[in-house]
């Protein structure tokens, strides 16, 4: 009898078959023991169903199942997925990040060396190979994408569950009832679910070498364009949870009440890394301004677009 899966690795995809085919190829890859199935989770507004046949392919080495969410949204494509796995620890992976050799059995080993309810494992996602990483890409990573530079120690943090690459226990997402599909149906679901599990003891360990490539290029505009999203879903969290500060309303406040200035520096930032001696920080900090400064006026007008302020947001 083939081996009981000891990792369910849940995939929501909408429209990227390509990718979707990418990472399920990698995933035929995989080094060290470990037993696993992925579920693959389409949206309700998927409608390309050959493509994704296409994308899954036949046959795989690995149990795969495709599952189609009731509702939009990857909340509710999560839900889906691992309500339906059947392994004790299920990996969330996003449908555009390859998995490296060893990225499965890292979140393995790492969950069987620390089998509490309470441990999840969060993995590295950093930019493929295959693209060309710009200054702005460079910028993301410094809190507004992602923030791995900014782990100290072991533990992530409860505001680290990135669920391109994450990992927990399914009973502490039975615990918590999982994703909340209705007010946070895409933006801070992780998050959300993260805070709940927070609450129930987590503790998010970070391991570096269960890594994944991110092939998805991303610019100025395509972050501009997400700002109403993340503004809505901001709010939302926060309304949900008043005592945690907005982070990204107060960001984008602070850039939005400081003099216009040209960021000349900034344009250096292709060739001084950041950790360059005296000329660096301040290249990069002007970088930094300068895009804080570009995303402010749609991020707060889309945040006075959501509803009501609170009293805190006055």
């Amino acid at each position: 009898m083939p081996d009981l899966p000891q990792l369910s690795v849940v995939i929501p995809t909408l429209g990227r078959h390509g990718t979707l085919a990418r990472v399920l190829k990698r995933l035929e890859r995989q080094t060290g023991p470990c037993a696993f199935e992925v579920l693959v989770v389409l949206d309700a507004e998927e409608t390309d169903l050959a493509a994704v046949d296409a994308a899954l392919g036949e046959p795989r080495p690995y149990p795969l199942r495709r599952l189609v969410r009731p509702r939009s949204g990857v909340s509710a494509a999560r839900n889906t997925g691992w309500r339906a796995a059947t392994a004790p620890v299920v990996l969330f992976l996003d449908d555009d990040v390859l998995p490296e050799p060893a990225l499965l059995s890292e979140h393995r080993s790492w969950h069987a060396r620390h089998p509490q309810r309470e441990v999840g494992v969060l993995g590295l996602v950093r930019w493929a190979d295959e693209l060309r990483v710009t200054p702005f890409m460079r910028w993301l990573e410094r809190g507004i994408h992602f923030d791995f530079a900014g782990i100290e120690g072991p533990e992530a943090g409860w505001g680290r569950f990135y669920t391109a690459n994450a990992s927990v226990k399914r009973e502490l997402l039975e615990l918590v009832g999982g994703f909340d599909e209705e007010r946070l149906p895409f933006g801070y679901e992780d998050l959300d679910v993260a805070y709940r599990m927070h609450g129930h003891g987590l503790k998010l360990l970070y391991n570096p070498r269960a890594c994944g490539e991110h092939v998805r290029e991303m610019n100025l505009e395509s972050v501009r364009a997400r700002m109403p999203m993340m503004a809505s879903s901001e709010r939302a969290f926060c309304d949900k949870h008043p005592e945690i500060p907005p982070y990204f309303l107060t960001m984008f406040s602070e850039a939005a009440a400081r003099p216009t200035a040209p960021h000349r520096l900034s344009r250096l930032a292709h060739v001084v890394p950041p950790e360059t001696p005296v000329l660096g920080p301040r290249v990069w900090a002007s970088l930094d301004a300068r895009f804080k400064e570009a995303l402010a006026p749609d991020f707060l007008r889309a945040w006075e677009g959501t509803g009501p302020a609170r009293a805190a947001d006055r």
